[in-house]
């Protein structure tokens, strides 16, 4: 079995910074589906929802997060080379719990009162229903809003508690990790090559959907997530173990074209069986191909990435820096593009386009125009300071706040 490389301490990991940049586009369009595709629950729904956007949907979805909590694991694994267990909890909670809470009191509140009224339990009047938001003094109907029995709501920022328990666990268990049984296992999981790095790192996964799925539903509760908490914190795990290995990356790119035809073949037994079989398909087949695919998906993305992404692209300096603002932003922009546009009945191609321009234009406005220039809000929305005597950008480890570090072994 070969041994793992270490990275060379030259270059910056362009293809890491790139893909999380563009995983996060997805999560804008796929949140812009979400209005539109029928039976699944959302904040809003939209009159031309569609039943044919379920299975589109439902490809991006099994993988879209857990490439997002990989790659987070990945920059971890930069950071963590030159951080203790104390500086990573201080940088890190700065940096995910302040817009979290920003997000939460300031960015979201439209949502659930956009949710309220168009389930008829909330009375109109946005600045009524933002004080009483705020104060939590008298509890809300029912089912008024997503997280109402919470009296506030994180919505889509439920990604930033995750992300932060699973770096504080990381962070709190360091001296494991670097120990010589942390290590072994680092090595063996980097020194995986052929069919074992396409099927072994399904294992795991495939054990939680199986023991856990049945009984800890997805519900985004911080507290009771068992069954995601599991497989993000292992998918999140395996990026923090290969970090700084070229070996695993170099076999990833080697495999990329067989895992795609490989993926494509999972995902399409999975839609052959589901289909064929009309729901009374065996559950541990189902959970099978759709972990394998997910992995096999990620190897896919991972390996053309590395392939193809890895060089200075000139947009981006500027996505590593706006990605941050443009997530905490991009679902409350929908809701508003929706409420406005609703009204006009402009149809199932010409409302979704134009929200989706919308969405993309608002964030595109208000990061460049506002939160990137203003020192007090880049905090706010998970960007460090710029010093006020310089307009030069911020250095390569604050450029991609999401990525939790600099992307560049040096």
């Amino acid at each position: 079995m070969n041994l793992p490389t270490p990275l060379p301490d030259a270059g910056r990991r362009h293809d890491i910074d790139a893909l999380r940049a563009l995983a996060f586009l997805f999560v804008i369009l796929y949140h812009v589906g979400m209005y539109y595709v029928a039976d699944w629950p959302w904040h809003l729904k939209s009159p031309h929802a569609a039943e044919w956007l379920q299975w589109p949907m439902r490809v991006l979805n099994i993988w879209r997060m857990d490439l997002v909590f990989l790659i987070s694991g990945v920059s971890l694994g930069f950071l963590a080379r030159h951080q203790g267990t104390a500086a990573l909890l201080r940088s890190r909670g700065a940096r995910l719990v302040l817009p979290l809470v920003f997000g939460m009191i300031v960015i979201v509140p439209y949502q659930a009162y956009a949710q309220g009224v168009a389930n008829g339990l909330v009375a109109p009047g946005f600045g009524a229903f933002l004080l009483r938001y705020l104060s939590m003094a008298e509890p809300w109907p029912k089912r008024a809003f997503d997280g109402a029995e919470f009296g506030m709501t994180w919505n889509h920022l439920w990604y930033l508690p995750y992300l932060f328990a699973y770096t504080a666990l990381v962070a709190l268990t360091l001296p494991l990790w670097r120990s010589p049984a942390g290590q072994w296992v680092r090595r063996r999981f980097n020194a995986l090559r052929g069919w074992q790095l396409l099927l072994l790192p399904v294992l795991p996964l495939v054990a939680w959907t199986v023991l856990l799925a049945p009984h800890f539903p997805p519900t985004h509760n911080l507290v009771r997530d068992f069954y995601l908490h599991a497989i993000y914190l292992t998918v999140f795990l395996y990026g923090y173990w290969m970090g700084v290995d070229t070996g695993i990356w170099k076999e990833l790119e080697r495999l990329r074209r067989l895992s795609l035809v490989l993926a494509v073949a999972a995902i399409g037994t999975l839609i052959a069986v589901r289909v064929g079989a009309r729901g009374s398909a065996p559950g541990f087949v189902i959970d099978l191909l759709r972990t394998l695919y997910m992995w096999l998906a990620i190897a896919t993305i991972l390996g053309h990435g590395h392939r193809h992404l890895n060089r200075p692209w000139p947009w981006l300096r500027w996505a590593n820096e706006s990605v941050y603002p443009w997530y905490v932003l991009h679902q409350t922009l929908i809701v508003v593009a929706v409420v406005w546009l609703a009204p006009l009945a402009l149809g199932p191609v010409l409302e979704p386009a134009l929200i989706l321009i919308a969405t993309i234009g608002g964030c595109w406005l208000l990061t460049d125009a506002l939160v990137r220039r203003v020192r007090w809000l880049r905090p706010l929305f998970g960007l460090t300071r710029r010093a006020r005597h310089t307009g030069a950008a911020p250095q390569a480890q604050d450029q991609s706040p999401l990525s939790l570090a600099s992307t560049r072994s040096t």
